[in-house]
């Protein structure tokens, strides 16, 4: 066969017809009969180059990408894949805290993550020199989608069918508690029960002055609707916390004897200072990753109510009891009279009314027990839940 690309060249380069002929490379092996060589091909060449002249000229072919081209892994395309899979995640994560949120919380883990492959595909494309967006990448946004609702809904089963977490809604979405201060909840949260009763929750450590200001209307709340044993006075730690030696109720080990009213408590009151507490189940450690804002301490009441972020009652109202007045604090609660008692009660009572409505109790079945200015506070508060 006659390479017609080595005549073309050997025709430019001015070679005669004779000499092209007697090229090996072109490989034209005329017949004996055929007479000089040269004229013979030269015939043939202008014979082909009219064949190919009708014909036309010939497409050019396409560039083609085959399966080695579209299992190539490019940073672009692998930014693409990340960003779509964990954009996902984060949205799911965000929207149901618990359970997709519990492993990597979408705030601030999740957003960091995000941000960083964001960075990783935006460096990507501006490197890049091939097409920004074509079906190999809106193929691989596809996948990214797919990956990450498996993942988030694997983590969700995980989480809601193994461990038993609630599916709770994102903190911002979770609406305020008519006058009662930095309290959030309503319908819009699940219940938490434990064999039919509301569990009251306590989160907080004892070195906390916050907390151990706090626990005297929890435990004082938690009285009025039953036995309490395990609780025991205390004070909180000195520097470098403030307000050292709060007065406080440990609650560590405290339980409840109530027909309405379940208490589980996670508070760390070993000697150190500054030592987290921990939550022992999956219910405990989805109101704490949802709803504390990572501070201490952390309340929830039947899982309709939360108060976290903030203290319930402000330790420095409490200083002249620093020290040596743990026990002039609980008498105060106990006869409902003095200083400590009126600075604790508008919390208690909200706690109370919380626990009541929780336990479906109405203002006609509160305790009989109660005298009457507590249960009318009581019956106001629940009024407005």
């Amino acid at each position: 066969m006659v390479d017609w690309d080595r005549v073309d060249e050997l025709r430019q380069n001015g070679e005669s017809w004779s000499d092209i002929a007697a090229d090996t490379k072109v490989g034209f092996h005329p017949d004996a009969s055929a007479g000089d060589p040269g004229r013979a091909l030269r015939a043939l060449y202008h014979r082909q180059r009219s064949r190919r002249e009708r014909q036309g000229p010939a497409p050019v072919p396409k560039k083609r990408v085959g399966k080695e081209a579209e299992r190539r892994w490019t940073l672009v395309r692998v930014g693409y894949l990340l960003v779509t899979a964990i954009a996902v995640w984060f949205l799911l994560a965000y929207v149901a805290p618990s359970p997709i949120g519990l492993l990597v919380p979408a705030l601030p883990w999740l957003g960091l993550v995000l941000a960083g492959v964001a960075f990783l595909l935006i460096y990507a494309l501006w490197k890049t020199r091939e097409p920004r967006w074509s079906s190999l990448y809106r193929s691989t946004v596809v996948v990214g989608v797919v990956l990450g609702l498996v993942f988030a809904g694997m983590v969700g089963l995980v989480g809601a069918l193994v461990f038993g977490c609630p599916y709770l809604p994102p903190a911002s979405t979770v609406g305020g508690v008519a006058n009662a201060t930095n309290w959030h909840g309503g319908s819009q949260l699940p219940a938490w029960q434990e064999n039919g009763k509301p569990v009251v929750y306590f989160f907080g450590a004892v070195w906390c002055p916050y907390c151990s200001a706090s626990s005297w209307a929890i435990w004082k709340a938690l009285t009025e609707y039953g036995t309490v044993t395990g609780a025991h006075t205390a004070y909180s730690y000195g520097s470098p916390e403030p307000y050292p030696q709060t007065p406080e109720m440990v609650l560590a080990n405290a339980q409840v004897a109530s027909s309405n009213v379940v208490l589980q408590v996670g508070e760390y009151d070993g000697p150190s200072d500054g030592i987290a507490p921990t939550t022992s189940n999956c219910v405990q450690l989805a109101y704490v990753t949802s709803y504390s804002g990572g501070s201490i301490p952390f309340l929830v009441v039947g899982g309709k109510y939360v108060h976290g972020g903030t203290t319930l009652i402000n330790p420095a109202q409490l200083q002249s009891y620093e020290g040596t007045g743990a026990k002039t604090v609980m008498g105060s609660l106990i006869n409902e009279t003095g200083a400590p008692w009126h600075l604790m009660a508008d919390q208690t009572f909200w706690i109370m009314a919380m626990i009541a409505k929780c336990a479906g109790l109405s203002a006609s079945s509160l305790p009989g027990s109660w005298n009457t200015a507590t249960k009318t506070a009581v019956s106001n508060d629940l009024a407005q839940l």
